[in-house]
């Protein structure tokens, strides 16, 4: 798998990165897009693999834009540009520039009743949005124990650009690949103690966990089976975890997805199969109700042999 997500590293240098978060922050945020435009385009017409994984997600989205090829590289340059005000909302949510009144939506009292309730759980995200800027909820329950799963190693120059504009550090995030049964013990002491652990369950480690093949945007890609198999273990409560940017403001959904409290034994293939599909299917709505917010730039679908391969140029 030589186009696997994690070994597709970043781009661009941190000095350069800084400069685009300085230029937001002193100028605002049409001094800062003036920038932003040719450094995307840039980075549109030399990354191939980013370029040529966006287009097929857009076709799959739209089959029609393969007979508009001007419209289709214009909603790909789109696509970038989302992408890159994506990761400047990530710093303004880590420095604690996002007002109370941007986060609107139904998940706000939801996640609130959740953590009043104490019962902890397992949340579920994906690349989708910016869930970054749920950390502005997380400040409004200080007392919070909450766990973010993922991996960091292709992610450590803006990571550390983050800890470096902010001056708060990151909160603490467990490599996916690094459980072991000494830490789903210590996952589920947190979780019966009310603390959350957060996971993406959309993309496959590099540690060779198990996948499965879903059907998604209607064609088969893989999802890892890590995210369900982990819920089945620690016999919790499921939510999924939301964030998109619309109009200026930030729509959060924080919905119920299942509870594996009672889940017998002999029940968890089936149910893994039947809620991993369901995650999808939830996805791929959301994923069609905010195209543009989907931040998977690698090939995702698989070809006819059965395998990831990136699109031809």
């Amino acid at each position: 798998m030589s186009h696997h997500w994690a070994r597709i590293g970043e781009r661009g240098s941190l000095a350069g990165m800084h400069l685009m978060v300085a230029t937001q922050r002193r100028l605002g945020r049409w001094p800062f897009r003036l920038l932003l435009w040719p450094v995307m385009l840039w980075y549109f017409l030399l990354h191939g693999t980013a370029r040529r994984a966006s287009r097929a997600y857009l076709l799959r989205l739209d089959p029609g834009l393969s007979r508009h090829p001007c419209k289709r590289l214009w909603l790909g340059y789109r696509h970038f540009l989302a992408f890159a005000d994506a990761l400047m909302d990530k710093v303004a949510a880590w420095s604690g520039d996002i007002a109370d009144e941007h986060l609107v939506g139904s998940g706000i009292a939801r996640f609130s009743a959740a953590i009043d309730a104490g019962q902890g759980g397992l949340i579920l995200v994906a690349h989708h949005g910016n869930l970054d800027v749920v950390n502005a909820l997380a400040e409004r329950h200080p007392g919070l124990d909450l766990t973010v799963m993922m991996h960091t190693r292709n992610a450590r120059k803006f990571n550390a650009l983050l800890e470096r504009v902010t001056g708060r550090p990151r909160p603490p995030v467990l490599e996916v690949g690094e459980i072991t049964p000494a830490t789903a013990q210590c996952l589920a002491e947190r979780l019966a103690a009310g603390g959350y652990v957060v996971i993406a369950a959309d993309r496959l480690p590099l540690s060779g966990e198990r996948s499965r093949r879903l059907d998604f945007l209607g064609a088969p890609a893989l999802f890892p089976e890590g995210p369900f198999r982990l819920a089945a273990l620690l016999r919790c409560p499921l939510y999924t975890l939301a964030c998109v940017r619309e109009d200026g403001t930030f729509r959060i959904d924080f919905e119920p997805f299942d509870d594996t409290r009672d889940l017998r034994r002999r029940e968890r293939e089936r149910w893994i199969a039947e809620a991993m599909q369901r995650h999808a299917d939830r996805l791929a709505q959301r994923v069609r109700d905010h195209p543009l917010q989907w931040f998977n730039f690698y090939p995702f679908w698989l070809n006819e042999t059965g395998s990831l391969h990136d699109p031809t140029p």
